[in-house]
């Protein structure tokens, strides 16, 4: 019985952390590199009026000079997610979910580092503010399959809004 709670506190913890918001100071952190030191990441939007005119872009920066920051075009802001290391090379990876002035609908960004910089690890999910009101996570790594994560994403089908899940080989 000991071991399934230890299991199971120690399942939940890893799901708790694998989608872990930036705090109130606008911080995330994360081991992002893999040195085993913690380091954050912050954004900082550029040229986006208040009715998003202007390029609307922004940049994710990090505490870690060494590492180069980046842009997401079309963005107002957003929330950084520190998604645990979905691909199992030993760093934390990087969700962002944009703001924007208009619609419900946003695509969810999944990013890795490697050695030439940040790269998707899937691409863009469709989702929906109905989906974030459901508390259905657009990704999280597969319990059952090795390299492999579930990602739940929205589409409007028939007149509605869709939500689905399928696992997916990284």
């Amino acid at each position: 019985m000991k071991t399934l709670m230890i299991t199971a506190m120690a399942f939940c913890g890893s799901w708790l952390t694998a989608q872990e918001a930036q705090g109130a100071d606008g911080k995330l952190y994360g081991d992002f590199d893999g040195n085993g030191t913690k380091e954050y990441a912050y954004v900082k939007v550029s040229d986006c009026g208040e009715e998003c005119e202007g390029k609307c872009e922004t940049t994710v920066y990090f505490s870690d000079k060494n590492m180069k920051p980046f842009v997401i075009a079309t963005a107002n802001g957003g929330a950084l997610y520190n998604l645990g290391d979905l691909n199992n090379d030993g760093k934390d990876d990087l969700g962002f979910y944009p703001s924007w002035c208009t619609s419900c609908w946003h695509a969810f960004y999944v990013y890795t580092l490697n050695k030439t910089g940040w790269k998707h690890l899937v691409p863009p999910i469709s989702t929906h503010c109905s989906q974030w009101e459901e508390e259905k996570f657009p990704i999280t790594k597969d319990p059952k399959k090795k390299g492999y994560v579930i990602i739940t994403s929205s589409k409007f089908e028939d007149d509605d809004i869709k939500i689905s899940s399928k696992s997916v080989k990284l």
